[in-house]
């Protein structure tokens, strides 16, 4: 009799975590939802204004109220790639020394710093970029100050998560790749990578995404030049986010609805970046699985 009443309550149990698991996953969707479609109904006015001339424009010009966005867009993909392109090397060798070659007594301070360098706040990079490396090293405020910015401030987030996916390898695949007469290279090449193939790609797209999000930093760095298509890495230019927090607060009307335009821009751009990824995950997870 107490043995069935043990399971009852473990049936009741159950029940309602499922249905607060459940809950708490509607309640996600249902915010995203409100998100999209409270800035896609704000946004209406411009994009109803200037309809394909808001993607395809790179003229910013508020008191003409002629919105393109086009250059805003350029500056966010092209600083976020600067970043992964030096971020993704450096962080990818800071997660295997750590994990492969670092003795146990660097390890602990080695992981301490970087979880200390990704709390630091953005400003004080935005800041550190504009008093160092836009004055002392010459790069001025450009497409390639922000991305070096951008690169400092995502190696930390991509370099923990590759750690712990590469973490993940089962002791007997290195060990036998050992045994086998492999090299701690070798070892690494032919069972730590395909083992952690669609996690650190994760990782790197986690990475893309909060590049292409950042604001403060980015503002403070990359020149406020609306207008600029290029990729001349030394050429100033501008970003969604940055553009949004430095013109948001004295806009009003249309020029208001086309800063959230660019918003609802960043925002269908960034869930592609995540859906690309789980898609890239999941295929390489079948891969090392031979399905």
């Amino acid at each position: 009799m107490q043995l069935f009443e043990l399971r009852g309550r473990s049936h009741h149990g159950d029940t309602a975590f499922r249905w607060t698991a459940v809950a708490a996953a509607l309640l996600v969707l249902v915010v995203l939802a409100l998100i999209a479609f409270t800035m896609t109904q704000r946004a209406l006015p411009v994009l109803e204004r200037m309809g394909i001339e808001l993607f395809t424009s790179k003229r910013w010009a508020a008191p003409d109220s002629f919105y393109g966005a086009l250059g805003f867009i350029f500056g966010t993909l092209y600083t976020a790639l600067i970043a992964v392109a030096l971020a993704v090397p450096v962080s990818l060798g800071v997660a295997l020394f750590v994990t492969q070659v670092a003795p146990a007594w660097l390890k602990k301070p080695l992981v301490y710093m970087l979880d200390l360098l990704a709390v630091v706040p953005s400003v004080v990079f935005g800041l550190w970029g504009v008093l160092v490396l836009s004055n002392h090293f010459g790069l001025g405020r450009s497409f390639a100050t922000a991305g070096v910015i951008l690169a400092i401030m995502i190696t930390p987030i991509i370099t923990s998560l590759a750690r712990e996916v590469i973490e993940t390898t089962p002791v007997a695949d290195k060990e036998g790749a050992l045994a086998l007469g492999a090299t701690r290279w070798e070892m690494i090449r032919a069972a730590v990578l395909p083992h952690s193939r669609g996690g650190l790609v994760g990782a790197v797209m986690l990475g893309l995404g909060r590049a292409m999000g950042e604001t403060i930093a980015v503002a403070l760095v990359i020149g406020s030049a609306p207008s600029v298509i290029t990729a001349h890495l030394f050429a100033p230019g501008y970003s969604m986010p940055s553009v949004i927090a430095n013109e948001f607060g004295e806009s009003t009307g249309l020029w208001r609805s086309a800063l959230i335009g660019l918003g609802v821009v960043l925002f269908v751009i960034t869930i592609l970046v995540n859906l690309i990824a789980n898609a890239i995950v999941r295929r390489s997870i079948k891969r090392s699985r031979g399905l």
